[in-house]
């Protein structure tokens, strides 16, 4: 006999993605355990991670997030998942580190741009040689890189923003997932880069943490799912998947009908769906990561909310756990006025808890907040 997989709606999934994430009762933990849950915040526009961050806890406003990178180095801002940059939990490092340098990587650069893979092990031993225990702008950790290998590496022939980068900038997220390049402290307008000093975790062993840890957070989710998650071969994490399952550490449910995992034991789903209103940044973890798409953006926000069906280019309003519109938040002195574009229509309780909402991220940003309802006319990214 087999027994039958338990049976996941998408609101019991949802809402327990929603809990495991702070979303739903803000957390008193600090800025690295509240990363941890959320399997690191994007940071390619960092006040976008501190709003995701901060939004997440009863009190803390993006000072305390800035003193987690700054200070108290609990925070890592590094490459993550995708080669994007990520507030990474520095006691997290070795597994990331670990999990993301085992993830096939592919060269699309053409050969003649192409570093080898002789090359590509020279630079990256370069980088984590130059940058032990300093911080280094662009162009001097390209100078040390040059003077550790050759004139090659230095070579600026990588198109990038109208002007052309040097060769060995092609390997910057790889070195990150090596563990031997995180950002280091702004010198000015210019960004460094440091030695974290991150030893990675033996690869299969930080894949299989990384697959759990995962699937704690966005479960029930295939292999596909977690392919997206990471931009990594289907095909791959199917075998990934496949190796977990064999071992015991991941087990098959049914969700909304088709064929899902979670981690082994861990099918307990809460009984009521998630309610409330919360506005979520850009690039937002939980926007990011919660599949399928289509059940967390559904109807009109599938084609509002999404920029070309990639999810956090809009700042999102969330209502009972699915994204209901679009907001836009604008800084002048101490005054942010906040804009929201919800889809449907809203209750006097849902515009309180929006106000609510409002405010925290006034707070959260050392402002005082102004809502207004209205048409969000700014495009993506803006």
């Amino acid at each position: 006999m087999t027994a039958t997989p338990p049976q996941v709606g998408w609101a019991q999934a949802d809402a327990r993605r929603i809990h495991r994430q702070f979303l739903d009762e803000p957390t008193d933990a600090p800025p690295a355990a509240v990363a941890a849950a959320m399997l690191g915040a994007h940071a390619q526009v960092l006040s976008a991670a501190e709003l995701s961050l901060a939004l997440r806890t009863a009190e803390a406003t993006r000072v305390e997030v800035r003193a987690a990178v700054r200070e108290d180095r609990t925070l890592v801002k590094t490459y993550g998942p995708r080669g994007t940059v990520h507030l990474l939990p520095a006691g997290d490092l070795p597994l990331w580190t670990g999990a993301l340098s085992a993830v096939p990587w592919t060269r699309a650069l053409p050969d003649g741009l192409r570093l080898t893979e002789a090359q590509t092990e020279e630079v990256i031993a370069a980088i984590g040689d130059a940058l032990t225990g300093t911080e280094l702008t662009v162009d001097e950790l390209t100078d040390a890189i040059v003077a550790r290998t050759g004139p090659w590496a230095g070579e600026r022939v990588m198109e990038a923003f109208q002007d052309k980068w040097p060769r060995w900038r092609q390997v910057t997220h790889l070195a990150g997932w090596r563990g031997v390049l995180a950002f280091g402290a702004d010198r000015g307008r210019k960004v460094t880069y440091t030695n974290p000093g991150a030893r990675p975790m033996e690869g299969t062993k930080a894949l299989r943490a990384l697959v759990e840890r995962y699937l704690y957070t966005y479960g029930p989710a295939t292999p596909k799912h977690f392919a997206r998650w990471l931009a990594a071969p289907a095909g791959w994490a199917g075998e990934l998947f496949a190796a977990a399952a064999g071992e015991g550490r991941i087990e098959e449910v049914s969700f909304e009908g088709a064929a899902a995992w979670v981690v082994a034991g861990d099918t307990e789903f809460p009984d009521a769906p998630a309610r409330g209103v919360r506005l979520l940044p850009y690039f937002d973890a939980f926007s990011i990561a919660s599949q399928p798409r289509e059940r967390l953006f559904p109807g009109k926000a599938y084609e509002r909310a999404l920029a070309g069906g990639q999810a956090g280019n809009y700042p999102v309003l969330l209502v009972d756990g699915v994204v209901a519109g679009v907001w836009h938040q604008r800084r002048s002195g101490k005054r942010i006025a906040v804009t929201v574009e919800p889809l449907k229509r809203l209750t006097a309780t849902r515009v309180r808890e929006l106000e609510a909402q409002a405010a925290r991220v006034g707070a959260v940003l050392e402002g005082t907040a102004e809502l207004t309802v209205g048409r969000v006319e700014v495009g993506p990214h803006a």
